[in-house]
């Protein structure tokens, strides 16, 4: 039962998954990157990076135009998010976290945000980690929206512009390699990035 159940949502996932990627060739293709992207960073669970792929390989000539579409969306969305987790946690905000599972990582990322601040926002921007939870917890935990904007922007930007790079330069051939490895790679950019950080906190 428990198997079935887990099913479920993994299915559901994959349908709407097909779903975003059958934008691609819809006329409104930009207007609906614009949009997933917004959507994704505060409430819907399928990444841009989806349908970025899939429109610049589609049009490589086009490729750095998506990516700040998507960039675009991404960021605004993320401004969306802060003011959820500001003013609406109780009412929009927790059933968010609830709906992923993602109470604890919540919980944690305040004590993350009271150390590094602007840095935990680029470092959710740039990889896997649900973004989402870390712009509605900007909100929750105040942190400077200045900051957290000048963060988002230099992370969505760089993720998106690191796909659209690589798909302009390899084609059709880089897809696999980005469905795969693209959340390792920029896992351990980041690792280093934090590392340095340290480094320079504690050591020098």
């Amino acid at each position: 039962m428990a198997e079935e159940t887990a099913a479920k949502p993994r299915g559901v996932l994959r349908k709407m998954y097909y779903w975003v990627l059958s934008w691609a060739e819809s006329p409104r293709a930009e207007l609906y990157l614009f949009l997933l992207a917004f959507a994704e960073s505060s409430f819907f669970p399928i990444p841009p990076d989806v349908l970025l792929i899939a429109l610049a390989l589609s049009v490589p000539a086009r490729a750095f135009r998506y990516a700040v579409v998507c960039a675009a969306g991404s960021i605004i969305g993320g401004a969306f998010g802060y003011l959820i987790g500001l003013f609406f946690m109780d009412t929009i905000g927790q059933p968010i976290i609830n709906f992923y599972g993602l109470q604890k990582g919540y919980e944690q990322i305040g004590a993350l945000y009271n150390e590094w601040a602007g840095l935990a926002v680029f470092i959710a921007g740039f990889t896997p980690i649900p973004y989402k939870v870390f712009t509605i917890a900007a909100g929750v935990f105040k942190i400077n929206f200045f900051v957290f904007m000048i963060a988002s922007l230099l992370s969505r930007s760089a993720r998106f512009f690191l796909v659209a790079a690589l798909i302009w330069k390899f084609g059709r051939p880089i897809r696999d390699f980005i469905d795969r490895y693209l959340g390792w790679l920029t896992i351990l950019f980041c690792v280093l990035l934090v590392g340095g950080f340290v480094l320079i906190k504690y050591v020098l």
